[in-house]
C-alpha cells in the first residue's frame, strides 16, 4: 500500500516481505546519511511504537530515510504456527534481508549515505544490540530505547501465561504479569503468538556479554523505568557510551517523548 499520512510530508510504503509488514518512508529532503531502522517492542507494532508516537515524521523530516518492520505476530505480519519462526535468530536473519532489500549497503569510506542506522526499543534494543554486534560492516550507529540487561521474556512464566488465558488463573510473577496485562491492553494482539515469540524467547536468551556491539551507542531510559538499575552492566560491556535518562518517563511511555526524538536524530547525525 503506497499513500500519505497525516501529519507527515514522507512518502510511505508498506508491503510484505517474508511474512513480515514493512513500512519504509521516504523524506521529501534527503540528507547524505544511512538509512534508520526501526525496531519495535514485545506486544507493539510500527504504528503503535514509531507512527503514532511521531518517530516516522520526525526522522523524515530531518532528511532520514525510514525502514520498519512488524515483528512476527505483531502489526501487519503474519503470526507463523513454528516457534522457530520467532526466535531472535532469524528475526534478525529476517531484518538483514529487509535492509538489504531496501537498498542499505554496508560501509564505505567517502560514502556517508551507505550503511544503516538502527533505533531499537524494549525488545527491539535487545534485537538491534545482536544485530548491530553481528552485522559491524553494515550497522553505522545504534540507538537502545528502554535497553535492558537482563533478560524479561526469558524470565517470563510461560506455564501460568497459558493458564492465565485458558481460565482466568491469578499469574503471581509480577514481571509475567504485568507483560501479559500489557499485551492484552495492545490493540490487536494475537496473544498465541506472543506466547510463541517468549517460548522462542527462551530458547535463545539474551546474554549480551556474547556479542557486543563496537558501534557509536545512544542508551535511552526512563526515570522511573523499572529496568533503569540494569544499565550499568550494559555500559561497562560497551565501554564508551551516550546516556541520556528522561525525567518521569517509564518504560511504557518513553518512547513518545520529544526529548528521545531529538537525543536519538541529533545522535545519528554525529
Amino acid at each position: 500500500m503506497a499513500g500519505r499520512h497525516a501529519g507527515s510530508s514522507a512518502h510511505t510504503v508498506e508491503g510484505t516481505d517474508p511474512g513480515l509488514n514493512v513500512v519504509i518512508a521516504e523524506p521529501e529532503e534527503p540528507v547524505a546519511l544511512p538509512p534508520v531502522l526501526l525496531v519495535h517492542g514485545f506486544a507493539s507494532s510500527v504504528e503503535l511504537n514509531w507512527r503514532q508516537s511521531g518517530w516516522i515524521q520526525a526522522l523524515t523530516a530531518a532528511g532520514r530515510r525510514v525502514v520498519a518492520v512488524d515483528l512476527p505476530g505483531h502489526g501487519g505480519s503474519t503470526a507463523p504456527e513454528d516457534v522457530d519462526s520467532y526466535t531472535p535468530s532469524r528475526i534478525r536473519a529476517d531484518l538483514l534481508q529487509i535492509a538489504s532489500d531496501a537498498g542499505a549497503r554496508p560501509i564505505a569510506e567517502g560514502h556517508p549515505e551507505s550503511g544503516l542506522d538502527v533505533i531499537g526499543y524494549s525488545l527491539g534494543s535487545r534485537l538491534a544490540w545482536e544485530f548491530a554486534a553481528t552485522q559491524p560492516a553494515l550497522v553505522r550507529r545504534l540507538v537502545l530505547g528502554g535497553p535492558s540487561s537482563s533478560d524479561p521474556l526469558a524470565e517470563f512464566d510461560l506455564a501460568a501465561a497459558q493458564r492465565f488465558l485458558a481460565d482466568g488463573s491469578p499469574i503471581a510473577d509480577e514481571s509475567t504479569a504485568r507483560l501479559v496485562a500489557m499485551a492484552q491492553a495492545s490493540p490487536g494482539s494475537d496473544m498465541y503468538a506472543l506466547l510463541a515469540l517468549v517460548e522462542a524467547v527462551k530458547e535463545e536468551p539474551f546474554v549480551p556479554a556474547e556479542a557486543v556491539p563496537h558501534q557509536p551507542v545512544l542508551i535511552v531510559t526512563g526515570e522511573k523505568d523499572e529496568r533503569l538499575h540494569t544499565l550499568e552492566a550494559l555500559e561497562e560491556l560497551l565501554g564508551s557510551s551516550e546516556v541520556v535518562v528522561l525525567p518521569g518517563r517509564n518504560h511504557v511511555n518513553a518512547v513518545t517523548a520529544r526529548a528521545f526524538k531529538h537525543a536519538a536524530i541529533e545522535f545519528l547525525a554525529g
